[in-house]
């Protein structure tokens, strides 16, 4: 039984807009890969702090089901990927890490450590080097449980220790910026443009274009981040092309990277904006019930035909951006595999002289 359909529409869409824009070589550098069995009921991750709707597409994903996603989905493209564990709650995140390790060594993928905050500098640092990791990520629902969700700091849940042990090595560094206010929050700007300034050697990568989901995430985000250099941005999840062209605008196609989020991106949705607010327009009933997630909405049998997967449709809406910015195939090129490459390798040669 083949993991998920992929329909003569999905086929047309691909053939049409995507297979000539996307280069050979993709690295796509912000995935997660995990197992049903790693869910432990007394493990750390509070569940309200995180969105429902991703856990309706897959309850694991394998590295074999990931490589078996990229085959459906990129029958004509080599694509390798960065791993790491998952965020949602309960899931043991040493099982995890041991899984990610073992996977990247089998089948070539790049490696990043998922990091709990209450881990001390040292054992930290020593496990990052164990399984010869490349980055760190970490998420919001870590943050001590006595912190409520709109007050999580960047810091709560990627403590200063470990940000001088990323630095130290030059590691990368993964961020899911928290809080509602997403890229334009006040306080999200001031740590990023801090940790940049404090810790130069971490490479920062921002993901989701900083959650910037609607136009109205994004405010006056770039003109604050105007003076910081180094800074790269995925485009994970994301599927507008508006936030993506001023993106690139703001910071060059040298400092964006292509990312899916899998297995998320398997979900077949078209996403809209309504209010500042994204909305997930689903086929019926494929999902179950969703009348009570804001983010989901079923649409008719009829319009349900012409809708293919999250990832199609992230791909095309930053199509779309970098023709309206001027890119060229070189620097789409770069975005989807160059700029990825460059930094995975320099970490690579730099902490395990490979």
């Amino acid at each position: 039984m083949a993991l998920f359909e992929v329909k003569p529409y999905d086929r047309q869409f691909y053939a049409e807009n995507l297979r000539d824009f996307l280069p050979p070589q993709i690295i796509d550098i912000h995935t997660h890969v995990w197992l049903d069995s790693f869910h432990n009921p007394e493990g750390g991750g509070r569940g309200d702090r995180v969105v429902l709707w991703p856990s309706l597409v897959a309850k694991d994903n394998s590295a074999e089901d990931l490589i078996e996603t990229y085959r459906l989905m990129f029958p004509d493209k080599k694509v390798t990927p960065t791993v790491f564990g998952n965020p949602q709650p309960h899931d043991d995140l040493r099982l995890a890490n041991r899984y990610v390790a073992e996977s990247a060594g089998k089948y070539g993928f790049y490696p990043f450590y998922f990091s709990h905050p209450s881990e001390p500098a040292e054992p930290f640092e020593q496990s990052v080097l164990a399984g010869k990791f490349l980055g760190v990520k970490s998420y919001l629902n870590l943050a001590p449980d006595y912190i409520p969700q709109g007050e999580i700091r960047i810091y709560d849940f990627f403590p200063p220790h470990q940000l001088e042990v990323i630095n130290r090595h030059g590691w990368l560094m993964m961020l899911h910026i928290p809080r509602d206010g997403r890229l334009r929050d006040r306080v999200n700007l001031a740590q990023m443009v801090e940790i940049e300034e404090k810790y130069p050697n971490i490479k920062l990568i921002i993901a989701h274009v900083g959650r910037a989901y609607a136009e109205e995430d994004v405010g006056d985000a770039f003109e604050v981040l105007s003076g910081c250099k180094k800074m790269l941005f995925d485009i994970t999840a994301n599927a507008n092309a508006q936030v993506f062209e001023q993106l690139l605008r703001a910071v060059g196609p040298d400092r964006v990277l292509f990312g899916s989020d899998m297995p998320i991106l398997r979900l077949r949705a078209r996403r809209i904006v309504e209010n500042g607010k994204y909305v997930n327009l689903v086929p019926p009933g494929l999902y179950g019930d969703v009348s009570t997630d804001s983010h989901m909405r079923e649409v008719s049998p009829a319009e349900a035909e012409k809708i293919t997967f999250f990832m199609y449709e992230e791909i095309y809406a930053f199509k779309k951006a970098a023709e309206a910015a001027g890119l060229t195939p070189a620097e789409v090129e770069k975005v989807f595999y160059g700029n990825a490459k460059r930094l995975l390798d320099e970490v690579k040669h730099e902490t395990y002289g490979e």
